[in-house]
């Protein structure tokens, strides 16, 4: 069957599977895309973004996703649906959240390293809240902000040295990180930012890592930032109105993890915040998305080697990256497997490297060539990470929603990944290089192989 792209096909025009995302089965999903393929269910964001938004209702807040856990467009327009604004890191980012119909006020732009141009895609943009990392940085916004003549709203994020626990790649406010500005340099800077000609200094920000599975961080981070604050006024800085508390909140990728839900995050922190009288900014990505969304792939062949089953999938690193950058656990789902013989396998990909797995030893059904995989917790971080390693074009994205489904990004193809390059260039036309000098007639540079 034919599947229009952005399009919603019901289940019943498809076969049907075991397993199913919402009312829509996957194998039918299967049948009309292929695999592999990342699949998201829009009432599982729908249903985390107002379970979050309820736990914060006590304060004045705003709830910004953070656009690298998924950039996909049809995302960010459900996203901008339920009234959230975006958390941005870089000017790709930016030209998503545009594109998807959010304006200027309702970016926050962080990271570490913001180049020039992208600030100044930030001022032309109008963009509500710019956090800023450095002394560096913050020079650099006020020298564009003289020379457009486009004032910007700022806040300093600053890194407030909390311990957490979660993998150290994804550990960003312990001290000596890269990100935000050194705690005991963040007031100073915060003054100079407020008494910047052009710069509104208007709130504090942290994030303190991700995938957090307690609270204690998140309120011994705000507790810091709360005291700059009041240092800030006593200095007479009157102008903040917001406290940036970033994201961070672990979601269960497996049976052991406990991490707080939405209520236990604002039960510990939000009654620290209430007598600032501050409006909470919180960036949630992972929490909103992650545990709506599956990558269907394909069992292509099983061997045996050194008394291990090896389940070659055809889904590899370069569609989820995760399993092999951070040892990350991913449920394994079977379509229609039910009753049969469990065994440890490891599955892995097509991709030509040792590393290019999904799990190891892991206890499965008894699996079979053509089996349908659904590997769980694949919506945060899953195709904003892929790559085209190998030569292997992108997989296709779908959104599901109630008993339809639609493809909100095509197949890549060979065509796609050469789209740009130039195979015979001109200068390489004007004569054949000497294989001694690496040199073309005319004595201009050959940079490919001699021909």
């Amino acid at each position: 069957m034919r599947v229009v792209r952005g399009a919603f096909v019901r289940r019943g025009d498809v076969g049907q599977g075991v397993l199913a995302l919402e009312g829509v089965g996957l194998a039918a999903i299967a049948e009309a895309v292929g695999t592999p393929a990342y699949v998201y269910s829009a009432g599982q964001i729908r249903e985390q973004y107002r379970t979050l938004e309820r736990a914060l209702a006590p304060v004045p807040h705003r709830i910004c996703y953070s656009v690298k856990a998924n950039g996909n467009l049809a995302i960010l327009a459900l996203m901008r649906s339920l009234r959230a604004g975006v958390d941005i890191v870089s000017a790709g980012e930016l030209a998503r959240a545009l594109a998807a119909g959010f304006a200027g006020p309702d970016v926050v732009f962080s990271g570490v390293g913001k180049t020039a141009a992208e600030l100044e895609a930030a001022l032309a943009a109008r963009v509500g809240l710019i956090s800023v990392e450095s002394e560096e940085e913050l020079t650099l916004l006020a020298e564009l902000v003289r020379r457009s003549g486009v004032g910007a709203a700022v806040a300093i994020r600053v890194n407030p040295e909390v311990t957490v626990e979660t993998h150290p790649y994804t550990a960003t406010g312990e001290r000596g990180k890269k990100f935000g500005v050194p705690y005991d340099e963040a007031e100073s800077l915060a003054r100079r930012a407020a008494q910047t000609p052009g710069l509104s200094l208007v709130g504090l920000a942290m994030h303190i890592g991700s995938q957090l599975t307690h609270t204690a961080p998140f309120v011994d981070g705000t507790l810091k930032l709360l005291e700059l604050v009041d240092g800030l006024r006593r200095c007479g800085v009157e102008t903040l109105t917001t406290l940036d508390l970033g994201g961070g909140l672990g979601i269960r990728y497996q049976d052991s993890d406990r991490p707080p839900d939405a209520a236990a995050f604002a039960d510990a922190v939000l009654p620290h915040v209430a007598a600032s009288g501050l409006t909470v900014v919180v960036e949630p990505g992972r929490f909103l998305v992650g545990n709506a969304g599956v990558l269907l792939t394909r069992l292509l062949y099983r061997k045996r080697s050194g008394g291990r089953v090896i389940a070659v999938v055809d889904a590899g690193m370069s569609d989820l990256l995760r399993p092999s950058h951070y040892q990350a656990y991913h449920e394994i789902t079977v379509d229609g497997a039910d009753g049969r013989p469990r065994e440890p396998c490891d599955v892995v990909g097509p991709i030509c490297e040792s590393g290019d797995f999904f799990a190891m030893g892991r206890n499965l059904p008894r699996l079979e060539v053509g089996d349908l995989l659904a590997v769980g917790g694949a919506g945060a971080y899953g195709f904003v990470m892929s790559s085209t390693y190998n030569a292997r074009p992108r997989p296709p994205e779908v959104l599901v929603d109630g008993d339809r489904f639609a493809v909100i990004r095509d197949r890549e193809t060979a065509e796609d990944l050469m789209r740009g390059e130039c195979p015979d260039p001109a200068w390489v036309r004007r004569g054949r290089a000497d294989p001694r000098t690496h040199r073309g007639e005319g004595g201009q540079p050959h940079g490919g192989v001699p021909r």
